[in-house]
């Protein structure tokens, strides 16, 4: 009699195993290194926005003049965009590939170099400044609760300690980030949840703000909508973290549990700090916070900022280290997180010590970011659509002149076009704290970039992808291939032909 051991579950592939240093970067997955479920990526993308910044948001919009209910609206309509970054993490398991090699789609091989790799870098590293200088400045406030006094200059090492715990765990990337994420979220919605109580025990439910004129009044709820859609509209990148999933996962789980882990934190956070809003001066809620919380949860509170703003960095670390890699350089995807954290500490630095507002520079760089991602998210998503998600990794990976997205010279005119388009008209369509649009003055100061730009990219980027060849002749058009040719293991020249011929 012959017995059967029972299956064991396959090992974890050695390029993506907890503690060990990813080997991966912009590259394809191979079918044979795929593993996970979907469900991982709620943990993922909870981990990353159960954070500070939706809190400090929240607070900026009752700063703007807001009703509480108009601020609680603007909270959930503008974090309704998280949909759109779930149908962008579709494409991970598709192609096998993070979000920056997929774009190479949209723009062609030189054109993603800037409209996808280069501002990818900027605005990701803008993000970690952003994160690292809301760490520092807790932490700094943390020591100072605790009796903690620092030399001159002691601000500068504390800022470097923040540094290099942002950057850490990037560094050792995917199945680290997933092993790391439910834990970090457990810990940071216990924080929050007692804050919750907290803050809303203060709360003045009959909060009232002096009636504006109608065409002001609409331009703050405009230019709120703006500031809220920032965030989930710079999240380019779900398949960042989706590309290890295999290449038959439900499509439908995928965008589902990406969309939640980013909604679900980013709209209750929100609309905590629009409560705050009610009972204390948000302009620096690291210190009014005191006004309506126990002394022996202040540092509680300090110690949540500085986690939470070293989690979200993680993700974003992760993500521009690809978009970097993406730019032509050739080191380690490790390597370019390094490299990117330390010019983003140095960045911080300044902004902190030196520049005369954090506050008001972060309210008009988040209100600027979305004139240029909104159009970049858009134009992925309808590219989703129009390919029917049907991404080859492999021929992705090719960035030579024979690559089948080589295009015209580098550069996919369709995509070029509709993002220069859309960014213009954006940029003309906001109203900021350091400058106002033409279109947006014409309009009494409201602010539409949040909407124009990205229907604008998304749409004038179908119609001139139904009119470029070779998308006009059917058999032609990626949306034909089979799923067998995007498997295969042929050689790129097949590919190049049964897919963009």
């Amino acid at each position: 009699m012959t017995t059967t051991s029972p299956p064991t579950a396959a090992p974890t592939p050695v390029a993506d195993r907890v503690g060990h240093v990813e080997t991966h970067g912009i590259e394809h997955v191979p079918a044979g290194e795929r593993h996970g479920r979907p469900s991982s990526l709620f943990w993922v993308w909870m981990s990353a926005n159960v954070g500070y910044l939706y809190f400090v948001v929240g607070g900026v919009l009752m700063l703007l003049g807001l009703s509480l209910w108009e601020a609680l609206i603007i909270t959930v309509v503008g974090n309704l965009w998280w949909a759109l970054v779930g149908w962008l993490a579709v494409s991970g398991p598709a192609a096998g590939a993070p979000s920056v090699t997929i774009m190479r789609a949209m723009f062609g091989i030189r054109g993603n170099k800037v409209f996808g790799a280069g501002l990818g870098v900027a605005i990701g590293i803008f993000y970690e400044i952003i994160n690292v200088a809301f760490a520092t400045l807790a932490a700094i406030a943390l020591l100072a609760h605790f009796g903690v006094g620092l030399p001159a200059g002691g601000e500068w090492a504390v800022l470097l300690v923040v540094g290099v715990l942002s950057f850490v765990i990037g560094v050792y990337g995917h199945a680290t980030i997933l092993a790391l994420a439910p834990w970090f979220s457990a810990a940071l919605a216990v924080v929050f949840v007692v804050l919750a109580a907290f803050v809303l025990g203060a709360a003045d439910w009959a909060y009232a703000v002096e009636p504006l004129p109608v065409a002001d009044h609409w331009a703050l709820i405009m230019l709120g909508f703006a500031i809220v859609a920032s965030s989930p509209l710079s999240w380019g990148t779900g398949a960042d973290y989706a590309r290890y999933l295999p290449t038959d996962v439900s499509k439908r789980k995928v965008a589902w549990y990406t969309a939640l882990g980013g909604f679900l934190p980013a709209v209750l956070i929100g609309a905590l700090g629009v409560v705050a809003g009610t009972a204390i001066d948000m302009t620096d809620p690291q210190l009014t916070i005191g006004e309506i919380v126990p002394a022996w949860f202040t540092p509680v509170f300090l110690g949540m900022i500085v986690l939470s703003s070293i989690t979200n960095n993680v993700l974003v670390a992760y993500s521009t280290g690809f978009y970097a890699q993406a730019l032509g350089a050739r080191i380690s995807r490790a390597a370019v997180t390094v490299i990117t954290g330390v010019l983003a500490t140095a960045a911080a630095g300044w902004v902190l010590f030196l520049s005369p507002s954090f506050l008001d520079a972060l309210s008009a760089s988040l209100e600027l970011s979305v004139t240029v991602f909104g159009p970049l998210v858009a134009i992925y998503a309808i590219d989703i659509v129009l390919r029917r998600n049907r991404y080859d990794g492999r021929a992705l990976d090719d960035t030579s002149p024979a690559s089948p997205f080589w295009y015209r010279g580098g550069v996919f005119p369709a995509g070029v076009v509709a993002m220069v388009v859309a960014v213009a008209v954006a940029v003309m369509s906001a109203n900021t704290t350091l400058y106002v649009g033409p279109i947006s003055e014409t309009l009494g100061g409201a602010d539409l970039s949040a909407i124009v730009g990205p229907v604008l990219g998304g749409g004038l980027y179908a119609l001139l992808w139904l009119n470029t060849r070779p998308y006009r002749d059917r058999a032609k058009r990626p949306d034909a291939a089979s799923a067998d040719i995007i498997e295969a293991d042929a050689a790129a020249s097949a590919h190049r032909t049964e897919v963009l011929a």
